[in-house]
């Protein structure tokens, strides 16, 4: 038995998103029923370097299939300018549980991408109306592909409205999309009145308003993802029909973590963690819900249920370099 190493281009080509949205809706559904292990995200500080390390193992059964893995990721703002470096860089084990044989080793940064994608596919499938067919993104990074990509697998997308103040970016994502999708660069404003809106920059003041979105406008608030950063304002989040992925995380890093801080939200504020959507514990959309908000801080069963999708994929396909890692041909001799 060997191990897989596949880097960005496979996890890219492997990672398909319907099959990926799939496993992460999946995972969801454990994690609410308890069949999942999910330590608390550890750091290791490096303020020499200015930057951080970040781990994140996980364990889920889903019922059909279970999968364990961890991913060591980092942000180190510096690597850009510095080392022409990403800002981030993950990467991904992905282990046997029954044996703890390393199955895949694949770059995590990809993965990442398109585990996040899912998580908004899954929460825009259960709380944005049926018919919706417009996606605002404000935000033009790499993670704004993704989404598009992702929600545009659960509901019919036909015009997309980019936002961000970078009017190189803009241009790059017009270009991307223009053959698929009547996309446009627009305002914020124009963006949340479609029915759909992802959010995707790391900013601490809030630049998305009550008036910004329409009255039943979904939001994606994927932006956030440490203490103090918040994308949407107090009034909209207030307004708001509000689901979080884990209780924990968003409280202390997610889109609600400020308000939730200073008391102005509250858990009774909070409809309910995806999970509980996802396996009807709790509803979703129905006729009066109105704005509705998916707190994503992004979670490591996520990870895990994409690596699933990635090594299945690759190994059905012979892709990837295979090779012994553990000596685990010497051993069985």
């Amino acid at each position: 038995m060997n191990t897989l190493l596949l880097d960005s281009e496979d996890v890219d080509e492997y990672a398909a998103l319907g099959d990926v949205i799939d496993a992460v809706e999946q995972a969801f559904a454990a994690f609410e029923r308890g069949d999942t292990q999910m330590p608390a995200k550890s750091y290791i500080d490096l303020p020499r370097y200015n930057g951080d390390f970040r781990s994140m193992p996980a364990y889920l059964d889903t019922g059909d299939w279970d999968a364990a893995g961890l991913k060591w990721v980092n942000v180190h703002p510096d690597n850009p300018a510095d080392h022409d470096l990403p800002t981030v860089l993950g990467t991904m084990i992905y282990s046997d549980p029954e044996t703890a044989f390393p199955l895949a080793i694949m770059d995590g940064t990809t993965l990442t991408m398109k585990r996040t994608g899912a998580a908004a596919a899954v929460a825009t499938d259960h709380l944005a109306v049926e018919d919706a067919s417009s996606l605002g993104i404000v935000g033009a990074g790499v993670q704004s592909y993704t989404q598009l990509r992702a929600i545009s697998e659960v509901r019919s997308i036909e015009e997309v409205v980019i936002a961000d103040q970078d009017e190189d970016r803009v241009r790059r994502f017009v270009e991307t999309f223009e053959d698929e999708f009547d996309v446009r660069a627009g305002s914020i404003s124009e963006a949340g009145h479609c029915d759909i809106l992802s959010t995707v920059t790391p900013v601490e003041s809030p630049i998305v308003g009550l008036a910004d979105v329409g009255e039943d406008t979904h939001i994606n608030a994927i932006g956030a993802d440490a203490a103090g950063k918040h994308e949407l304002s107090d009034d909209l989040l207030l307004d708001a029909t509000i689901v979080i992925d884990d209780h924990e995380q968003c409280t202390h890093s997610g889109e609600i973590n400020v308000p939730y801080g200073e008391g102005t939200l509250t858990d009774d504020d909070i409809h309910a963690e995806i999970g509980e959507v996802v396996v009807g514990a709790k509803e979703g959309r129905t006729d009066g819900t109105g704005i509705t908000v998916f707190d994503s801080t992004g979670l490591a069963i996520q990870d895990v249920a994409a690596a699933h999708v990635v090594y299945d994929r690759a190994s059905d396909a012979g892709k990837g370099l295979s090779f012994d890692l553990v000596g685990a041909g010497d051993a069985a001799q």
